[in-house]
């Protein structure tokens, strides 16, 4: 059987300028990189901005599983299968981050035949974005120390600097660290650290900037630290979003790419969702949406973290106002929820299947509380038997959801036809009344209380008086109408990432709060999630390598 790798390889890619000629994009407003790549300028997309929008659709999933959803994957293959329909639609997504593609988690360019291409680049390095965010961002680092090294005008206190430096790789021993050492000529010593560069306060400003001036401002509204009188220091006032902005010009314009079956797609920005707010660029979403009549994204992991914070951050922030959701779900992935080992998934098991739904039905209880309509897509795999798919059809049935079957990965549009009809009498029934989980007039710590109660399924949240404290700081110092990004595991509505199913009545301890006032939004750090995750025993770099033939190797 031909691997996802194979099968890019094997696809019958169109010209980058056919691609921006099916969305009506004059050649001259696209800058190719390649022949299969390109950037699309921010002032043609500014063009745009009296055009109708067309109808959002959210891709999201259950918790994830070592088993796999596929939420990447059913979104490039509903795409297509809207495309198959007759309806004008593309894609928006993320761009992969190294740190998983070396790690253990892979690349995501989707799989099967509902990929995007050239996923060898969109995994790699691409058009340099993520390289260009980390530069600017580490730009700012720099500053701060060289201004404390010549004279500190601004009173920064050493002790409270809160900007860390970034890269974009899995590296635990940069968690914590000390610079500055060697003499006086290298600089006054401190602590820092690094987070990896998708859970960065630049990568958050550049997903949710509407243009280049709003870029720039939020970049200068960065608090980097405080003074000894706990006075905030921003970024502006050490001069430095006019560089930082300069770097991230070329970034700013969205990519433009294609799936195997030649429909367009953007592809631009990064963030994790389960340290950050897990969805694609504002400039993107919206210029699609002008673009084309259907425009299909995703957010991160499961729908507790992505689909939140999609809701509750992005959509809030752009006056974005999403039609329907698809929820994804795998009987493999659900079995493991019913208690299944991984190694035991391929033999018939209705009752795990059953007991797993459980984490599906709180998924869809959750996304219906921000009035938008669902579906459940099952992403087929081979192994799966019709009483286990019945199941799964069953619990979302009780929930008055249809799931829908869907092929994606062995047939690409095709076998997405009846999810695509589904989406699209959903959107043309308008019962979608979207409206955020919470109020932004709220207290801080209520936000994380619901959040955590109403989504989480937690009985309660712990934080001790420093956590409590700062948010009181927080809302004293102007910040308390900012919606709150968690920080939490991924693989459990706990913050047990061994917790699988639908656990209730937990304590979602909060550990740390970290205020991003460029991205506009503070962190809430639960449990022992990492801002700098590490390699597994046997990274995916271990089998990664370039063949005699020039062809890369081991990505999938």
């Amino acid at each position: 059987m031909n691997t996802d790798i194979d099968i890019a390889r094997a696809a019958k890619k169109q010209h980058i300028s056919e691609i921006a000629a099916k969305l009506e994009i004059p050649n001259e407003h696209i800058s190719p990189y390649g022949h299969d790549k390109a950037k699309v300028n921010l002032d043609y997309i500014e063009t745009l901005k009296d055009r109708p929008d067309g109808k959002l659709i959210l891709v999201t999933a259950i918790s994830p599983t070592p088993a796999g959803e596929g939420k990447t994957t059913t979104t490039v293959g509903l795409g297509d299968g809207l495309n198959r329909i007759g309806k004008k639609a593309m894609i928006a997504l993320r761009e992969p981050s190294l740190g998983p593609c070396f790690g253990m988690k892979g690349g995501a360019a989707g799989g099967g035949k509902a990929q995007v291409v050239p996923m060898e680049d969109i995994n790699l390095h691409f058009t340099g974005d993520f390289h260009a965010i980390g530069a600017a961002h580490n730009l700012l680092a720099a500053l701060i120390d060289n201004h404390i090294y010549w004279g500190n005008d601004l009173g920064i206190d050493s002790r409270r600097i809160a900007y860390k430096r970034v890269i974009d790789m899995n590296d635990r021993a940069l968690r914590e660290i000390a610079n500055g050492l060697g003499g006086p000529g290298n600089g006054y010593s401190r602590t820092d650290g690094f987070d990896i560069t998708v859970a960065s306060e630049i990568m958050a400003i550049f997903c949710l900037a509407s243009d280049m001036n709003d870029l720039r401002e939020r970049i200068g509204n960065i608090i980097v630290a405080e003074t000894r009188e706990r006075t905030p220091i921003r970024a502006k006032q050490l001069d430095a979003d006019g560089a930082m902005a300069t770097l991230l010009k070329d970034a700013l314009n969205p990519n433009l790419v294609q799936t195997l079956e030649n429909n367009p797609a953007f592809i631009h920005g990064g963030p994790f969702a389960n340290i950050a707010h897990g969805c694609n660029s504002v400039i993107a979403t919206k210029a699609a949406l002008k673009l084309a009549d259907y425009v299909v994204t995703e957010a991160g992991f499961g729908a507790d973290l992505g689909a939140e914070k999609f809701f509750d951050i992005k959509c809030r922030k752009a006056g974005l106002k999403p039609e329907a959701a698809v929820i994804v779900a795998t009987v493999r992935a659900l079995k493991m929820h019913g208690g299944v080992a991984k190694d035991e998934l391929t033999g018939e098991n209705v009752e795990a299947v059953q007991k797993g739904c459980a984490n599906l039905v709180r998924h869809i209880q959750n996304v219906k509380k921000f009035g938008v309509p669902v579906v459940v897509a099952i992403n087929q795999f081979i192994h799966d038997t019709d009483a286990e798919i019945a199941a799964v059809q069953a619990a979302a049935s009780e929930e008055g959801v249809e799931a829908i079957l869907a092929s994606h990965w062995a047939n690409g549009g095709e076998g997405t036809e009846a999810l695509a009809n589904k989406v699209v009498d959903i959107i043309e029934g308008g019962s979608a009344q979207f409206a955020p989980l919470y109020h932004l007039d709220m207290p801080l710590f209520e936000k994380i209380e619901t959040i955590a109660k109403n989504i989480y399924g937690a009985g309660d949240v712990a934080a001790d008086k420093t956590v409590r404290d700062r948010l009181h700081q927080f809302e004293q110092q102007g910040f308390g109408n900012l919606p709150v990004c968690m920080a939490k595991t991924q693989y459990s509505f706990s913050t047990d990432m061994n917790l699988r199913g639908a656990p209730s009545d937990h304590t979602v301890t909060v550990r740390e709060v970290r205020l991003s006032a460029g991205a506009e939004f503070i962190v809430a750090v639960c449990g022992d999630i990492m801002t700098m995750p590490g390699l597994p025993r046997v990274p995916a770099a271990n089998h990664i390598h370039v063949d005699e033939d020039g062809l890369i190797q081991g990505l999938f």
